[in-house]
């Protein structure tokens, strides 16, 4: 059934995501009618958050741009255990490229399917595009294309995927992680109060040594010849104890790799400021230009309102004539009608 229920939700997680909510419901229904428990796992099937149905997008419909991170990653993870600190730099910067452009097809095609990505949306989507070239897993999470929601990485501890893939079982068996490369650990250097070349060994049983007494007496009740015996020096254990304790290959792998892991965040950091400052600057640039065309479309639309200003005065001033002369008419046909009348009058009158 595991199969089944992954082939139907990569159908689904492939979809617009408007469109999820009905197929899932559609698919189980059809599913209902032969097996029972895969409609019942496929109506649970949880709908992706925004920055994982974009890069489920991405894995669907651009799946080399997923497979370069892919790459990329797994030569990082060869680099930081080989501990190579010029490779990791070289690497990094070559993963900034390769996100950018990676964020950038994830846009375009959560575009084609009908929903434009916002810059927060954006900034998770980056972020879950790094953890998967650091982390495998994190990577078959991406590449399954069945993401659930975004992932991060702090370069130390691995990332987690617990629930962040609709199907698990999609995420196969992943390959080992390189082992980091093991120091050699050499003859200890000798200890400060040791001469070099000679290890100190704790003294057999010997006799009493006599050395001149170069020490006063410390109680009356010793004589002379007590005095002078010297008891055998015992063994400085106390040379072992204030010694430095080695620092163990595992903490010196951790530490370089955690140097060079905040050599890429500052890297990274630095170019998210440059390119801040460069946004701001578009952006004060923009306003200005706006606020010019602000000011220029007020200054025309004063202009129109004084030309409607005078064209209403022009046509009230024409519909005044209009009817004056109106009125001229009038009287001018009346006047006509009664010269006619008079005419009509004075020639039906005899001589």
């Amino acid at each position: 059934m595991e199969e089944e229920l992954e082939r139907a939700a990569q159908a689904l997680y492939a979809l617009p995501f408007d469109e999820f909510v009905a197929a899932r419901t559609a698919a189980a229904k059809e599913a209902a009618a032969s097996n029972k428990p895969l409609a019942q796992a496929i109506r649970t099937l949880p709908k992706p958050s925004v920055a994982a149905w974009t890069i489920n997008m991405l894995a669907h419909h651009s799946p080399d741009a997923v497979q370069h991170l892919r790459t990329l990653g797994q030569t990082m993870q060869a680099a930081q255990a080989s501990l190579d600190a010029a490779a990791l730099r070289e690497l990094a910067k070559e993963r900034r490229k390769l996100l950018g452009t990676a964020v950038g097809e994830a846009r375009l095609a959560a575009e084609k399917q009908g929903r434009k990505i916002s810059g927060a949306v954006a900034t998770e989507v980056e972020e879950t595009l790094r953890a998967a070239t650091a982390d495998l897993a994190a990577s078959a999470a991406v590449e399954s294309g069945l993401l659930l929601r975004g992932l991060s990485a702090d370069g130390v501890d691995q990332v987690d995927v617990s629930d962040a893939v609709a199907v698990p079982s999609a995420l196969g068996k992943l390959p080992p992680r390189p082992l980091p490369m093991q120091r050699p650990s050499g003859p200890q250097r000798p200890s400060a109060k040791e001469p070099k070349g000679r290890r100190q060994e704790p003294p057999a049983t010997a006799p009493p040594v006599l050395r001149k007494r170069t020490q006063p007496r410390m109680a009356a009740a010793r004589t002379d010849s007590d005095a002078d015996v010297i008891e055998p020096e015992k063994p400085r254990l106390h040379a072992v104890r204030t010694a430095p304790r080695p620092v163990t290959p595992s903490l010196l792998e951790k530490a370089e790799a955690a140097l060079a892991e905040a050599e890429e965040a500052a890297a990274d950091a630095a170019e998210e400021a440059g390119r801040r400052a460069q946004a701001q600057e578009e952006a004060a640039a923009a306003f200005v230009q706006l606020t010019a065309d602000v000011n220029e479309a007020r200054q025309r639309l004063r202009a129109l309102e004084l030309s409607l200003d005078a064209a209403r005065k022009d046509r009230e001033t024409a519909a005044a004539e209009a009817k004056q002369y109106a009125r001229a008419a009038g009287k001018s046909e009346r006047s006509a009608m009664l010269a006619k009348e008079r005419v009509l009058r004075l020639r039906n009158t005899p001589d």
